[in-house]
């Protein structure tokens, strides 16, 4: 098959529509007279087995995890000034799940600390909440699969980072 194959079994990859997932395998399949290479990943946390053609896979987005600095980068964009545009929340909603969907950790990250509300500020909306949990629980896959801790610490640490510096910025 001429298909350079990229990933292997047991790598981890990001998919931009589903997040972390790991390659549990590659298959040739045939259809006709054509024979395609399908890398089939496994996303856990949504119970899912995605099967990508090796031919279409950057195309469709997929790679590597981040590096460390991309995270580090995530990271401090977590410690910004939430940027909060003044615009209908429907408008809002959709860039924030076109940032989430991107699968860029950095955009992700915007939309964390965009959508974080310390315990003095004003209650969430449903749909606010329910942005702010995808795109903090996508984030802390990544980082967790980076730093190999589970996502429960991932999450904790991305919460550690949000809230330290909103106390700072009050102080």
């Amino acid at each position: 098959m001429a298909d350079k194959l990229e990933f292997k079994k047991g790598d981890f990859v990001v998919y931009p529509a589903h997040g972390v997932g790991r390659i549990e395998g590659i298959d040739e399949f045939s259809i006709g007279e054509q024979t395609v290479m399908l890398y089939s990943i496994a996303f856990e946390q949504d119970k899912m087995m995605l099967k990508v053609p090796v031919a279409k896979a950057k195309g469709a987005g997929l790679r590597k995890l981040s590096s460390k600095d991309r995270i580090k980068e995530a990271l401090s964009t977590l410690q910004g000034r939430s940027k909060v545009r003044r615009i209908m929340w429907s408008r809002r909603a959709q860039e924030y799940e076109s940032k989430i969907n991107s699968g860029d950790p950095v955009s992700i990250a915007e939309v964390v600390r965009d959508l974080h509300r310390s315990s003095n500020q004003p209650e969430q909306s449903y749909s606010e909440r329910q942005i702010y949990q995808s795109a903090l629980a996508r984030l802390a896959r990544e980082l967790a699969a980076i730093e190999k801790i589970d996502q429960e610490r991932a999450t904790t640490k991305l919460e550690t980072v949000l809230t330290k510096e909103r106390e700072e910025a009050a102080a």
